[in-house]
């Protein structure tokens, strides 16, 4: 009872956390005589939910669906990546440099040429995306593969246990708090990433309606499109964390 009400104190200060800013949101812009093409009110930004012209639902699924696939290829491209490099230390002396080097191109500077390559719309928008949120996915978990100390390695390996066995008992168990962290970096990197693709050439998405508003300083439907973003990161970093606790916890318990 006491874990459960300390769970409820802790949601309840999320939640009140957020009410204040909505609070102070508002009465900044009343208080303040803000202009409304400046900044709106909660309610004004709310109310474009109403209008068919912004197609919200149709831009929030391209967009999710940008944001998930490029980050579904990162999970999948760097963690296995990570897990071929802690086998092969061959390939990890040769390519992860190469990665490095690699990931210090500005991926904005790259999005004309992933628009040429890969077409122009969804497709292009999940490359960039992976590309973004790629790296960290990879470096997090290759550090965890490497950070087992040599002691425990010693020691199991002189009971005689096979390189597999050290793996999946040793390495990837404590490896897992570095690859959740990881996965959440690349969470909120996946979302810019997105967004970054529909502003350089898209006709659909948050990010694409947000270049169309601009135009007109309808700036409530822009906070509308941001705080949308918001929500579909947000739904993808609690996605990451509630499998983090169920992994990590089961292993643990396991242990």
């Amino acid at each position: 009872m006491e874990e459960l009400a300390e769970k409820a104190r802790g949601y309840g200060l999320i939640i009140l956390a957020h009410l204040a800013v909505i609070l102070s949101w508002h009465l900044f812009v009343v208080w303040g005589e803000v202009p409304s093409y400046v900044m709106p009110t909660p309610a004004a930004t709310v109310v474009t939910l109403a209008s068919p012209d912004y197609h919200w639902l149709d831009n929030t699924l391209v967009t999710a669906g940008e944001i998930f696939g490029g980050y579904a290829l990162g999970v999948l491209f760097g963690v296995s990546l990570a897990l071929i490099f802690s086998w092969v230390r061959i390939l990890n002396a040769v390519f992860f440099p190469l990665f490095v080097s690699l990931n210090m191109i500005p991926k904005v500077a790259l999005g004309p040429l992933f628009i040429v390559w890969f077409s122009y719309g969804l497709g292009s928008n999940i490359i960039i995306a992976f590309s973004i949120c790629f790296f960290p996915i990879l470096l997090t978990t290759a550090r965890g593969l490497t950070e087992i100390e040599p002691d425990l390695i010693d020691l199991v390996r002189s009971l005689r246990a096979s390189r597999w066995q050290i793996f999946t008992k040793i390495q990837l168990p404590g490896a897992l708090p570095y690859v959740f962290s990881g996965m959440k970096v690349g969470a909120i990197l996946a979302v810019a990433g997105a967004v970054v693709g529909e502003f350089i050439a898209s006709d659909k998405g948050l990010g694409y309606l947000m270049i169309q508003v601009q135009s007109t300083l309808d700036t409530a439907a822009m906070f509308m499109a941001v705080i949308l973003l918001s929500l579909v990161g947000i739904s993808l970093y609690l996605l990451v964390t509630g499998l983090e606790r169920i992994c990590v916890v089961k292993d643990a318990r396991l242990g």
